[in-house]
């Protein structure tokens, strides 16, 4: 709610593995793979196995920087995989119809080897790099239609300088330009809708649902593999809440689109750091919040109807009555551990510092960690994706290649023991790797450690284990392995990025 008051001025032990099918089979085989649909309240990837949206929104392409915030003070691949090493899985990027006017990214610091791959490039652009680069860290992204332009937040879908016909004509450009490339699961039809905007009143010029209908329909049309998150109002039949926060309206007049399972709600919900609503004065509170929130979005989730996905929530958390409300929440979103991805997905407002009246998991340094806040958060994160290789756009973000050495390290006739050591010579991170061989002599692998395996006839090919796909610029990993019959000697291994 009241968006233009949320924005500043601006070792693992190693374990024996079962073999797996080759890399392929490997990823495929981690939850999340994939694009993504629906079944009743949960949200399946492509194998139908529930996963779970656990995330963090970093604004700035909305803004007049037309980039994400932030990059004037670190490196944008430092960034994501920060946000990785917290367990954040998804990001959630706003943007507004400006990228499609060419417009070029501000306050980009090239110094010191930072961001050196976004020079020259267009906002768009640079869009594609941070897709690219959050598929190879295993995040997930949605796009975020947060304002027409880089003015303000608007009421309504279209304004008088951006007609829906553009709103339309923006969407299905994103959608089909991430097309085939599943990093990207899905886009946020608009931020925020608030009165007049209605919800079933089958007014065409005010009826989000109708018009989500129409640009949804619009955004499967190119690209049919997506979803669609569909945000609510803020009053329905007199009731009034957060802007964009009211679902009270979609059970009765669900979001239908051509494409079956597709439809994820989006909620927002927000603190008194935000603003005052009635409910935080009541003299239950919290324990008045669940029944809140029920109301407004959570039956849709209770009652089996659709996924929600709370896209934006976050306060100062400097008031007792805020602290209070972020924990209920926690709780009311369903703790990972106990009820696995059968759970409310979320991603918290925000990444960045510079939201005035939220401020984020960064603090003003843009570096450390508000630990306080980013542990409320603590039960609800659930675990990342596969690696999604290149990800998405025009394939930058550096080069990705490695070297491999093979050593038998014993032999003692009847079986040999080898490692390998996987040595990154890109110019960008590793998330993934595969080493493969072909003996002589009808050799075969015994066991293997530190990564699994797939042999066919004489050819091997060995893909990381979980704890070591991630390699950075010059630095090393390994595996090793016991085989069978020795006297073979050091067959020509080749090293691939996956």
């Amino acid at each position: 709610m009241f968006r233009s008051l949320r924005r500043a001025l601006c070792a693992v032990t190693a374990a024996l593995l079962l073999p797996l099918a080759g890399a392929q089979t490997a990823r495929a085989a981690d939850p999340g793979a994939g694009y993504w649909h629906t079944g009743g309240r949960q949200i399946l990837d492509s194998a139908d196995r529930p996963v779970r949206i656990a995330g963090i929104n970093w604004f700035g392409f909305e803004t007049g920087n037309h980039v994400v915030h932030g990059l004037w003070s670190r490196d944008y691949k430092s960034m994501i995989d920060q946000m990785k090493s917290l367990g954040y899985n998804t990001i959630r990027l706003p943007y507004s119809d400006d990228l499609f006017k060419g417009t070029v990214p501000d306050s980009i610091d090239f110094s010191g080897g930072k961001n050196t791959d976004l020079q020259g490039l267009d906002s768009l652009q640079v869009m594609d790099r941070i897709v690219t680069y959050a598929g190879r860290d295993g995040l997930k992204v949605i796009l975020d239609r947060h304002r027409p332009d880089s003015g303000g937040q608007s009421a309504l879908w279209y304004t008088p300088a951006v007609p829906e016909s553009t709103w339309i004509a923006d969407l299905k450009a994103l959608a089909a330009r991430y097309a085939g490339q599943d990093t990207v699961i899905g886009i946020d039809l608009h931020n925020e809708p608030h009165d007049p905007a209605c919800w079933g009143c089958g007014d065409t010029a005010v009826d989000w649902r109708l018009a989500a209908q129409r640009a949804g329909n619009a955004v499967l049309s190119v690209n049919s593999r997506l979803l669609v998150f569909v945000e609510g109002v803020q009053t329905y039949n007199g009731v009034s809440g957060w802007w964009g926060g009211n679902l009270m309206g979609a059970g009765q007049y669900p979001v239908q689109l051509d494409v079956a399972d597709r439809v994820v709600y989006s909620a927002h919900d927000y603190a008194t750091s935000v603003a005052q609503q009635s409910w935080f004065s009541d003299p239950s509170f919290p324990a008045n919040m669940p029944g809140v929130w029920d109301k407004y979005w959570g039956y849709l989730f209770k009652q089996d109807i659709a996924p929600v996905w709370v896209g934006e929530f976050g306060t100062t958390l400097q008031s007792p009555v805020d602290q209070k409300w972020l924990a209920a929440l926690v709780s009311y979103l369903r703790p990972t551990g106990t009820y696995g991805a059968d759970s409310i997905s979320w991603t918290f407002w925000s990444w960045n510092p510079n939201s005035g009246d939220t401020g984020g998991i960064l603090k003003d340094d843009w570096t450390t960690v508000d630990t306080v806040k980013d542990g409320y958060l603590a039960s609800v994160k659930a675990p990342g994706f596969p690696s999604t290789g290149d990800g998405g756009g025009d394939g930058g973000g550096g080069t990705a290649a490695c070297a491999a050495v093979y050593t038998v390290s014993s032999d003692w006739g009847s079986g040999f023991n080898a490692d390998v050591k996987v040595t990154n010579t890109g110019t960008t991170a590793l998330t993934s790797w595969k080493v493969t061989w072909t003996w002589s002599g009808g050799r075969q692998v015994t066991s293997m450690w530190n990564a699994t395996y797939m042999q066919s006839g004489a050819t091997v090919s060995a893909v990381n284990a979980a704890h070591n796909g991630a390699v950075p610029v010059g630095g090393s990993a390994g595996f090793g392995f016991g085989g069978a019959p020795g006297g073979g000697g050091t067959p020509t291994v080749t090293c691939t990025a996956t």
